[in-house]
């Protein structure tokens, strides 16, 4: 008789470092599905992984909808290949947005170098002296 492995709420929140609280909210998310035995939950193989996807998803900045997506294609009957396969775009889509947010942020330093030079050069002719940022820095 093959035995079912089944974890406790605590069991997972010790695995994943995570608050049984951070559990109860994925529940609440109908993104978790424990079975009740009196007031204890029971949590299946399926939903250790649906947790692990979701903390996973969450690490690499996906919306609690799209980890919700990916866990309702969980078919590990079919090896799960829609699901990887929607990861893969889901990862792509990421990984652009997050070339667009560098370039932003390289834009912004370098507005802010030029602001901050301007200044510095306002400051000299207000002083009749050179102010450097470090010098500027000191003076605080």
């Amino acid at each position: 008789m093959d035995s079912v492995i089944t974890y406790s709420i605590s069991d997972l929140a010790r695995e994943f470092g995570i608050t049984t609280r951070t559990i109860r909210f994925y529940e609440e998310q109908d993104m978790l599905a424990p079975v009740r035995r009196g007031q204890e939950r029971v949590y299946s193989s399926r939903d250790r992984v649906s947790l692990k996807l979701i903390l996973r998803g969450k690490r690499i900045g996906f919306a609690l909808s799209e980890c919700s997506e990916l866990i309702g294609m969980y078919d590990p009957s079919n090896g799960n290949r829609k699901q990887l396969q929607c990861f893969l775009e889901k990862i792509e889509d990421r990984r652009r947005l997050l070339e667009r947010q560098m370039l932003d942020v390289q834009q912004m330093q370098a507005e802010l170098d030029a602001v901050e030079e301007r200044c510095y050069a306002a400051l000299v002719g207000k002083q009749g002296s050179a102010v450097t940022p470090e010098t500027h820095r000191s003076n605080k």
